[in-house]
């Protein structure tokens, strides 16, 4: 979704949020870093994302048709838990998780997404799934750590995740009969809201008897809303977002997500970014990551045209904040696809080789850009009816396809 932010930071908001949580349910105070395995993106200390950014680097290299090394796929699926779910990291994969082991829905959501379009992976996929069904609130809703309040950007990620998998949100129900639609329409701010510009919005958990609207949960929202995952393709449509049409209801997901994008495309009209106030300071600053999520939300609803002065701050800003993150280039990355911007050269960037530069190199390509195996099932297909002048031709449109596909799209970042 997203969406999106980092997984320390979403761990210390599902904390802080749950206020009178038990102490076994708290993330556990970093460790020394440890000793990084070789298939693993990014030189960071994983022990809070490392799931997250592995998912999303594996999931941005497939969307531009890179294919990822198989010890980075291997190490993905080798920290899925027997019950399903995924810890945020797991320094020793083959030890069997136990009740201490903090699954978390995150992590979990982003590796279905990604297993899922990796292909080859259906037992995996499946059981991240049921998991994530298993850990459903009675509300219809998802908690960060399961067993505490719902929340809406972890209710959008498993949303986004089920709809990936091929469940249809609205049949996913919890014991007390909710769907997890009724579980994220429930934080959405509605026609009464003050001010009137966050109606549309969507919160991520209520605080002091209030529901204050917030730009990460409402790009999250939208996605889900609109049965999408964090890929997302350039809408072949594209009109301006508008605000929340009232009376508008709050039972149907669709309106929801044009509520929020609504929400959106104003919050960005200021400044073209969005903003963050961090801890210790004094103004907020901007804020690149839910920017990135909002862009990639806008254009999942068919609004590019609403986020095109929030990509081209992207394009002139979000250096920094990516260099070296797997993470954020991926997100990046799928925000250039869904405005079908070149992820080479997003504000003079080569995204994609920055992303492959973090992790064990990408699985060669034969000449033409086509991996060996998938060139030789190619082929024998083709001298199966004997159509040799088909052959040339194919290999011409392959490599045209290809550069397109490169030269064409984009999207995400957090948890």
């Amino acid at each position: 979704m997203n969406v999106r932010r980092s997984a320390a930071a979403l761990a210390a908001s599902a904390v802080l949020c749950v206020g009178a949580a038990p102490t076994a349910l708290a993330a556990p105070s970093p460790s020394p870093a440890p000793v990084l395995p070789s298939g693993l993106y990014g030189k960071n200390d994983p022990t809070y994302d490392g799931v997250w950014r592995q998912s999303f680097a594996l999931l941005a290299q497939h969307t531009v048709g890179v294919r990822p090394a198989g010890q980075a796929v291997d190490w993905l699926v080798g920290q899925q838990c027997a019950e399903g779910g995924f810890a945020a990291f797991r320094a020793d994969a083959t030890a069997a998780c136990d009740p201490k082991t903090m699954l978390d829905t995150n992590a979990t959501a982003a590796a279905v997404q990604a297993l899922k379009a990796l292909g080859g992976q259906d037992a995996a996929v499946k059981k991240g799934v049921d998991w994530l069904k298993s850990v459903q609130n009675e509300d219809g809703g998802w908690a960060y750590v399961p067993g505490t309040p719902s929340d809406a950007s972890s209710t959008s990620v498993v949303i986004s995740a089920l709809a990936v998998a091929g469940e249809k949100p609205s049949d996913v129900k919890s014991k007390a009969g909710k769907s997890a639609y009724e579980g994220l329409l429930a934080f959405q701010l509605g026609c009464s809201a003050e001010p009137a510009a966050d109606r549309g919005a969507f919160g991520y958990q209520p605080a002091d008897g209030k529901l204050p609207a917030n730009a990460d949960a409402t790009a999250a929202a939208a996605l889900a809303a609109l049965g999408k995952g964090a890929v997302v393709s350039a809408p072949s449509a594209d009109t301006p977002a508008a605000a929340l049409a009232c009376p508008a209801g709050s039972a149907d997901p669709a309106a929801a997500a044009q509520g929020a994008a609504g929400y959106l495309a104003e919050a960005l009209k200021k400044d073209g970014h969005l903003t963050a106030l961090t801890p210790g300071a004094d103004q907020p600053t901007p804020d690149t990551g839910n920017t990135a999520d909002a862009v990639i939300a806008l254009a999942a609803a068919g609004h590019k045209q609403s986020a095109a002065s929030a990509l081209e701050w992207l394009k002139a800003n979000s250096a920094e904040w990516s260099k070296g993150n797997p993470a954020a280039l991926g997100t990046l990355i799928l925000t250039a696809h869904a405005t079908g911007t070149d992820p080479t050269a997003f504000g003079g960037t080569d995204l994609v080789a920055a992303l492959n530069a973090t992790g064990p190199a990408p699985q060669p390509r034969a000449t033409g850009g086509m991996p060996q195996d998938e060139k030789k099932d190619k082929k024998d297909e083709d001298s199966g009816d004997g159509k040799v002048w088909w052959i040339v031709g194919a290999g011409a449109a392959a490599g045209v396809g290809i550069g397109i596909m490169l030269s064409g799209r984009r999207k995400k970042n957090q948890l």
